[in-house]
């Protein structure tokens, strides 16, 4: 019995530290806030900006193309031609969901283009918190299938 207690004891003491995860506090207004960000470096026309929202490492699966965007230059070409409508955009209706270091934002999303097209569309934006700094892991957006008349 005191052998159990004391392998338990010493995995828990090497395993302890190693495990724990410390998770970043957000808010769902703080979520808002990192569509504000994103939607406010569209505002900029330089695709730069937009991409600095990115992890380098995010998959971005845009409205108006058929190619994933898997690399930083991919993001910047994509928002280089993108940003040349002047878009902007506003949330229709949201779910936000928020776990540990990852925070999904799921729902509809209007954008208006400079000539006042607007474009309905869905998204989903996954957050992850990298160096401190909550940025898009994931961003999924998707004309609406169905058109009003």
């Amino acid at each position: 019995m005191h052998k159990l207690v004391l392998v338990a004891a010493f995995a828990s003491f090497i395993a302890g530290p190693a495990w724990a995860v410390e998770c970043t506090p957000i808010t769902k207004k703080q979520v808002e806030g990192l569509f504000d960000r994103w939607n406010a470096s569209l505002a900029t026309l330089d695709p730069q900006k937009v991409v600095e929202n990115y992890a380098p490492d995010a998959v971005l699966l845009p409205t108006l193309s058929n190619k994933p965007r898997v690399t930083q230059e991919e993001r910047k070409a994509y928002f280089k031609d993108f940003l040349k409508k002047k878009p902007q955009g506003k949330i229709d209706s949201r779910t936000i969901r928020i776990g540990c270091n990852k925070v999904t934002d799921t729902g509809l999303y209007t954008f208006t283009m400079a000539d006042g097209t607007k474009v309905p569309a869905r998204y989903t934006f996954t957050y992850e918190v990298e160096h401190g700094k909550w940025l898009i892991a994931s961003h999924h957006s998707s004309a609406m299938p169905e058109h009003k008349n």
